[in-house]
């Protein structure tokens, strides 16, 4: 009997199943899986929905064991027609992002892997390398991940140095440029002494290092050295050569042996074990190797093909029709190839080919990345070791049932009490997941400057962190990935009875594995016994919660210095009338310091928003008594 709100599996119900597919239309588009509870399980794009849907159900199709399991939950199916296969494949990575379906190979997030980030939605933009891919505008665009993080900066070490650019991210000087424009390395930027579409110009060519357009490039600045050289501007064309030379030294120990160096092409391998599949790819350009890209996904993720799929779409999805290759190498065939080629070609304009070679010097190649992606999981495997161990021995030390997955560490950090705050930090399987990372403010009214109580700090961020499963019981326990396996209180027996006291509270503590480590000689201690746990400070249980303890510190202090310093920096302004803590926040945007705001003129305040004239005045006079 199927549960009250739920429908019944499609495969179980063969009338509605058929009833179903021959609703399904013979077009390109995209087809959504849910199961009996409304939730999407696999999302795909196809050029014929209706052949393609109905070959998961027919009984002669062989299917991986994860999309088997799939089949058997989806409940309903619903598609969206497309007019082409192009706007289907871009439909379908759009959609997958967003849902993120269970049963689609989705690609990790790997921390480890740089990023550039060129900010187009600024004025100015900037150029710089990072790991987030959350903090970029519309507009921005990002180049990566990049496998060799050091190579990544020497690459933009050399192009700040080639191009002028901007050197600081925010001005040193209110009413003149810094040593940088003196000296030739900046365009005077903070002083708009370059217009912004001159430096669109300027980072427009750096881009298309980025986009592995080097020789192309290269090819533009040695027509206009010509062209400077023939007007006999012999410092222009001097600069154009320096460029060149710069440009060339980037590539020149890059080349790899093709018979064919005219042609772009990228290549993609991958290695997996049971659990992870590491992917590269090689983005080759003129016979020289300008990229390596990689990406990780999990191995039951599907067939090799179908995770080579995955990453290309994505990959391609947000490319420069100038970023795409005329051929793309694949270990693997790709189980939506065509469908791709199409979408690429549309995409760049001309033929785009995907080869899955086997033989000869492009099949050479497809096996140097494949080799790449080995000694990748290679790492990975040897990284996933050692936090085996570590979760292994902690799970020991504790009396876990089973491996932690999911620890929390609290910290708190104060100087005598003021600008108190904390942190909580998580490690998923061993690693810092910091998209999980937390700041708390304290607000408990007794801990204020001079009078410090880091058990009573640690009691409220712990009871604010737990409160929502003590108001419903429902959210607890098995299946909710918010919950942990282990808490972690840095700090002794009197942090950890004050955490323990709260939670028996909230009725939480027979649901909670609760610990304290102390600093002194790395002691754990559980809640309700006098003397730590038998242990060695050097054992690997004890090590993960000593990283964890760390990093809780280290989070923790950073955002204390932060407050302290956002505190220092109103402190003055928190003495004009009529300046409240929002115009406060818009002049400190606007001007980045005090001391900034100190030197501007009533003119110069009345431009930042809620600042007008009357207002400018105040603030100037402030600063400048008669």
């Amino acid at each position: 009997m199927t549960p009250a709100g739920k429908t019944l599996p499609l495969v179980k119900d063969a009338e509605r199943l058929e009833n179903r597919l021959k609703e399904i239309p013979p077009e390109p588009g995209v087809y959504i899986m849910r199961d009996g509870c409304d939730r999407i399980l696999y999302i795909g794009k196809s050029k014929k929905l209706r052949s393609r849907v109905r070959s998961y159900f027919r009984d002669s199709q062989k299917l991986s064991d994860r999309i088997a399991m799939m089949v058997r939950q989806v409940a309903e199916i619903e598609f969206i027609v497309t007019d082409t296969e192009a706007e289907a494949l871009a439909l379908e990575a759009n959609l997958v992002k967003q849902h993120q379906p269970y049963f689609n190979v989705l690609l990790k997030d790997d921390k480890k892997y740089p990023y550039v980030l060129i900010t187009w939605s600024e004025q100015y933009p900037r150029i710089f390398i990072t790991r987030n891919r959350r903090i970029g505008k519309k507009g921005d665009k990002y180049y990566g991940p990049y496998t060799d993080a050091g190579l990544l900066r020497n690459i933009l070490r050399v192009a700040k140095r080639i191009f002028l650019l901007r050197q600081r991210p925010q001005p040193l000087f209110t009413d003149r440029p810094c040593l940088n424009y003196d000296i030739g390395r900046c365009p005077g930027v903070c002083q708009q002494l370059i217009s912004p579409e001159e430096y669109h110009k300027t980072v427009q060519k750096v881009a298309m290092v980025f986009q592995g357009r080097t020789g192309e490039l290269i090819d533009i600045l040695t027509a206009q050295m010509e062209q400077a050289a023939a007007e006999l501007n012999f410092e222009a064309a001097a600069r154009k050569r320096d460029q060149i030379a710069g440009l060339k030294s980037l590539t020149a120990d890059q080349k790899v042996s093709l018979p064919d160096d005219t042609v772009s092409r990228d290549a993609i391998a991958l290695a997996a074990d049971e659990k992870h599949a590491c992917i590269q790819l090689f983005q080759i350009r003129a016979g020289k190797l300008v990229g390596r890209l990689g990406f990780v996904a999990e191995a039951d993720s599907g067939t090799p093909g179908a995770i080579l799929q995955r990453v290309l779409d994505d990959h391609y999805q947000n490319a420069e029709s100038v970023e795409i290759p005329t051929e793309i190498l694949v270990q693997h065939e790709l189980p939506e190839g065509e469908m791709l080629g199409e979408f690429l070609t549309e995409r760049k304009g001309r033929k785009v080919s995907i080869l899955a070679p086997q033989r000869q010097t492009k099949a050479e190649l497809v096996e140097m990345v494949e080799r790449n992606a080995q000694h990748e999981l290679a790492r990975m495997q040897r990284v996933g070791d050692r936090n085996e161990q570590a979760m292994q021995d902690l799970a020991a030390i504790l009396d876990l049932p089973d491996l932690p997955h999911r620890i929390e560490g609290y910290d708190i950090s104060h100087i005598q009490g003021s600008n108190a705050v904390a942190s909580q930090v998580v490690f998923i399987d061993g690693l810092p997941a910091k998209q999980h990372y937390r700041h708390y403010k304290i607000k408990n009214p007794t801990v204020t400057s001079g009078h410090s109580d880091d058990f009573a700090s640690l009691a409220e961020v712990i009871g604010r962190r737990f409160r929502k499963y003590a108001e419903d019981p429902q959210l607890q326990r098995v299946g909710n990935s918010d919950w942990p396996d282990v808490v972690m209180i840095d700090g002794g027996k009197g942090q950890l009875s004050s955490v323990v006291a709260v939670l028996q509270e909230m009725n939480l503590m027979e649901d909670l594995r609760v610990v304290s480590l102390a600093k002194q000689r790395e002691e754990i201690f559980l809640p309700g016994e006098s003397l730590p746990l038998q242990t060695d400070a050097e054992q690997p249980g004890v090590q993960l919660l000593r990283r964890l303890r760390d990093e809780a510190h280290r989070f923790a202090v950073s955002f204390h210095r932060q407050q302290r310093s956002d505190k220092l920096r109103r402190s003055r302004l928190d003495e004009i009338p009529g300046l409240g803590f929002q115009r406060q926040k818009e002049l400190l945007a606007h001007f980045r310091s005090v001391d900034y705001i100190r030197e501007a003129s009533p003119k110069q305040l009345a431009e930042v928003s809620g600042i007008g004239p009357r207002l400018a005045q105040e603030i100037y006079d402030y600063f400048h008594p008669a």
